[in-house]
């Protein structure tokens, strides 16, 4: 009887071709970030109008706003809404050509400088109401008035300039789809929050 000495060989699975997938994580942190801020926006922006409704059922509809101050510019404001929801809606256009793998730069740069033309046109608004006397001091419908447009001025400026960052990326070929996803969220948020102020305040 013949017995045979040759070793016996143990192959080893391979550590690289079987290496576990890791758990898909539902939001990227800079997602995951932007939205627990909106969440916390959109309180505060309730809360400020929750204040303006108040003080105006606090006085007779006929004072409100009162006949003595400059009116505010209630059709040129619609029309800059009108370029504010035409940029909302170019950046989430971006957005979706970028998850395609198609050219997302032009609608991106448009969608931003839709959003720069509302913010230009919003300042020279501005000026044109302090010009003709309209100050916070003027009234308790001036002061919300401020108060309230002037919070979303800073989102959309804020908004803006994360826009102006990404489009920067995507020029390079440098972008990433977690960066976009919270610019394009961010900007979204100021795009829908906008027409419930214009009614609430403008009209």
């Amino acid at each position: 009887m013949t017995f045979s000495m040759t070793p016996a060989v143990v192959v080893a699975p391979s550590l690289t071709s079987s290496r576990p997938s890791g758990r898909k994580r539902p939001f990227e942190p800079a997602v995951l970030g932007v939205l627990i801020f909106m969440g916390s926006e959109v309180m505060f922006f309730s809360g400020l109008l929750s204040a303006y409704n108040i003080a105006r059922a606090r006085v007779p509809m006929s004072i409100w706003p009162p006949p003595d101050q400059p009116r505010l510019p209630i059709e040129s404001t619609a029309a800059n809404s009108v370029v504010l929801a035409l940029s909302g809606i170019l950046v989430w256009l971006a957005y979706r050509a970028f998850l395609q793998n198609r050219d997302a730069v032009k609608l991106a740069v448009a969608g931003a400088v839709a959003g720069g033309v509302f913010l230009v046109v919003q300042s020279y608004e501005w000026m044109s109401l302090l010009s003709q006397g309209l100050t916070m001091q003027k009234s308790a419908h001036a002061s919300f008035f401020y108060m309230i447009v002037g919070v979303h001025a800073l989102h959309a400026i804020g908004g803006l300039i994360g826009l102006v960052y990404v489009v920067s990326r995507l020029v390079k070929g440098q972008a990433e789809r977690g960066e976009l996803r919270a610019a394009q969220l961010f900007w979204s948020f100021v795009v829908l929050v906008w027409p419930i102020i214009y009614v609430m305040v403008y009209l």
